[in-house]
């Protein structure tokens, strides 16, 4: 267990790093160029995919951690898919954004509600999500409402999603020290 908890939050603790540094990149690149874009999105995406996908494998996780698998192969297959297709178009690319956003929302809903943690831990993830669905929301209802706005919107969620998850990262500890105490606590009653 302490194993795969271990990689659990290293992991979410990688991708939340990532996502800080992708996110801090377009806070200050307002003007980069859709190719440039669509390349630094499509290696973000397939690095976090890949490395959770390693994480799984080389980890031997057990079926608790169907969230980290999902997400993983989200984030790869977007990625990958924008890689493939650099000349993507403007609107296309925020579609694509929209629906890799709105569909790590939902994975990160489901493993808030799914994974045994405290009432907290679970609400915070699960906000986190609900901020992932909603920014992906945005994306496809306003997609011509100005690329710097989208591109502020974008940073904005990076940065947030990627605090929490370093934050998660950082606490995980916590939270299977005290899931260890309650099947201790289990087993001796």
């Amino acid at each position: 267990m302490d194993g795969q908890s271990r990689t659990l939050r290293w992991w979410i603790g990688l991708h939340g790093a990532l996502s800080i540094a992708f996110g801090v990149m377009l806070l200050f690149w307002p003007d980069i160029s859709l190719y440039a874009l669509t390349i630094a999105f499509g290696v973000y995406a397939t690095a976090t995919g890949a490395v959770g996908l390693v994480s799984l494998i080389s980890g031997s996780l057990d079926g608790e951690h169907v969230g980290l698998a999902l997400l993983s192969v989200v984030n790869l297959v977007v990625g990958v898919a924008v890689l493939v297709w650099p000349s993507i178009s403007a609107v296309a690319l925020l579609y694509v954004i929209g629906a890799w956003a709105i569909a790590l929302g939902i994975s990160t809903i489901g493993v808030a509600f799914f994974v045994p943690m405290r009432g907290s831990d679970s609400a915070g993830l699960a906000l986190v999500g609900l901020v992932s669905v909603v920014v992906g929301v945005v994306m496809f209802v306003k997609p011509g409402d100005g690329a710097l706005v989208l591109l502020a919107l974008i940073s904005a969620y990076l940065l947030v999603s990627g605090i929490s998850q370093v934050i998660f990262a950082i606490d995980g500890k916590r939270i299977v020290e005290r899931r260890k105490n309650d099947a201790l606590s289990t087993a001796t009653s």
